[in-house]
């Protein structure tokens, strides 16, 4: 039996990587799945893809750094399918960078999508949620929100951040309202994403990285596998990651 078929869920960060890769998984087990991102040209395309191959996809162009703009998101879905079963809080930002190079900068962007996004997901959902007596918060974080590495302090902060969230919200959400908070790690991921790092002191730890890192379609499985429970069983921690990958 499957428990993804007919689910209506939202995934953030859908233009590429994780996300796209998710979004795609999700609409082939018959899910219908509303894509948010930035980039409306990605988002369209995608999409089309999805209809193409019979699934059922909607886009929002959504910046989740924007309160209003989250929201929104909500609306559109609520408005177009009566409810949210899911919300997949994926997009990030991980920008490796040594302290005594103060990319200060750097730190506020990966605060406003990693943190602030997901808590901007979370509260705009809720209501929602609550009114529907089920729901599912899925927050991607990483195996850095366990183990803090060298050249990732901050990147791991907002994980760690986001993984104490998810158990609060399992802790509260959960156990009183049936709203089910899932934490998953990925580890290292082929996403391109160290093509955004701008401190080159940090170099070698890339290389070491891109060595060992495995597609996105395998974090997409990991997370249908926690889509695809009754609303009595929950996965709530789950880790995705290469098998040489060594913390």
């Amino acid at each position: 039996m499957s428990y993804i078929e007919g689910k209506v869920i939202i995934v953030t960060g859908a233009s590429g990587g994780i996300g796209k890769a998710t979004a795609e998984h999700l609409a082939k087990e018959g899910a219908n799945v509303i894509l948010a991102a930035r980039d409306e040209e990605e988002l369209d395309s995608i999409v089309s893809g999805i209809k193409a191959n019979g699934g059922q996809a909607d886009y929002k162009v959504t910046d989740i750094t924007k309160k209003q703009e989250v929201q929104n998101l909500i609306d559109f879905t609520v408005e177009r399918y009566k409810q949210v079963d899911t919300i997949i809080n994926n997009a990030g930002l991980m920008l490796f960078s040594k302290w005594d190079n103060a990319h200060v900068d750097e730190w506020e962007k990966m605060i406003d999508l990693n943190l602030k996004g997901v808590l901007y997901g979370i509260a705009a959902v809720l209501p929602q949620m609550k009114k529907q007596g089920n729901g599912q918060i899925i927050n991607v974080g990483s195996v850095a929100g366990h183990a803090v590495g060298e050249g990732h302090g901050v990147y791991s902060a907002t994980k760690y951040a986001t993984r104490a969230i998810t158990e609060s919200l399992r802790k509260e959400m959960s156990v009183h309202h049936n709203i089910q908070a899932v934490y998953v790690s990925p580890g290292v991921i082929a996403t391109n994403w160290q093509d955004e790092v701008t401190d080159k002191d940090v170099s070698e730890v890339l290389g070491d990285l891109n060595e060992v890192a495995i597609a996105p379609e395998h974090v997409a499985e990991t997370i249908a596998f926690a889509v695809n429970k009754p609303s009595n069983v929950m996965v709530n921690d789950i880790f995705v990651t290469p098998t040489k990958q060594n913390w």
